[in-house]
């Protein structure tokens, strides 16, 4: 693996999202917290004009734009469509990226906490989520499938590794909320200052196996055929992110009082419950494997 030399902080990437927002224009004030010896370290903001009108995206999601087969289809002309092509000139290009590391800031109205969201098994960015949840223990580390990073439509995916995304909450969308911008801001810090031990050849000695999650699936809320919403994510599940859910448990509650169970055999987990995000697709939650994650090796600079 090679040395860091560039690193992009981004936020904004939806933008009725203000923490990360809020913590770009903190740093372009204050740039020395996030300044390292090592290297540079940029900041930008995503998505301005969905910022501008307090909206998660104008088009569609920015956040999946960037597989690279989109990244060069010109007859995708959305605003974030467009943005996302913007971004791979500005860090990129994909295929030969000018930024080594992406960190992405975000927040979720879900009850989740610290989640430390990557995808890749790279020991780099494996090694940043142990690093970053041996100083904050109570982060939940959050591992979603793994493409290529060519493939991948993730915002983070633009730098020379698969990035990392760090996803707070709850929080409801357009609004800054104290606790929640203070953990993202020591979060990213960690990020960084895991970056710099790194390319120092400093890291300290991290475990090889951590516990975490494994994305299985989203699942939509139930809905009649006029398309209109017919039951609500269950009140006994309301809240209870990376708690497990098993057969029979109470699922979704339906408009007329009646519970749906869960029917699943294997118990899973759920994580973005009742993510006011994602009703524009009527998602009432994902599904999450309890899985080990292995650290492959040391992550060492060479």
């Amino acid at each position: 693996m090679g040395t860091i030399k560039q690193v992009a902080l981004v936020g904004g990437t939806h933008g009725n999202e203000l923490t990360g927002i809020a913590l770009l224009r903190h740093w372009r004030e204050h740039p020395d917290e996030i300044a390292r010896s090592s290297f540079a370290v940029e900041t930008h903001l995503a998505n301005p004009k969905a910022n501008q009108a307090n909206r998660r995206y104008l088009d569609q999601d920015l956040n999946r734009q960037f597989h690279i087969d989109d990244l060069g289809d010109f007859t995708l002309t959305g605003y974030e469509h467009n943005r996302a092509k913007a971004l791979n000139s500005l860090l990129g290009p994909k295929e030969d990226p000018r930024v080594d590391f992406v960190i992405d800031m975000h927040t979720t109205t879900a009850n989740m906490g610290m989640s430390l969201i990557f995808n890749t098994d790279d020991p780099l960015v494996v090694g940043m989520a142990f690093y970053v949840q041996q100083q904050m223990p109570h982060a939940t580390l959050f591992f979603d499938n793994m493409p290529s990073r060519l493939e991948d439509n993730f915002l983070t995916s633009l730098g020379r590794y698969n990035g990392f995304l760090i996803e707070v909450g709850p929080v409801p969308q357009g609004l800054l909320r104290a606790d929640i911008y203070l953990e993202t801001q020591q979060a990213a810090k960690h990020c960084l200052d895991y970056l710099e031990l790194y390319n120092k050849g400093e890291v300290p000695e991290l475990p090889k196996v951590r516990q975490g999650y494994q994305f299985v699936e989203k699942v939509k809320l139930p809905k009649n055929e006029a398309g209109d919403l017919t039951a609500m994510v269950h009140p006994n599940l309301q809240d209870k992110d990376y708690e497990p859910i098993s057969k029979g448990d109470p699922f979704f509650l339906t408009t007329s009082g009646e519970t749906i169970a869960y029917d699943r055999d294997e118990t899973l987990y759920g994580a973005f419950i009742n993510e006011a995000a994602y009703y524009d697709v009527s998602v009432g939650l994902s599904l999450m494997r309890k899985i080990d994650i292995e650290l492959k090796s040391e992550p060492a600079a060479g």
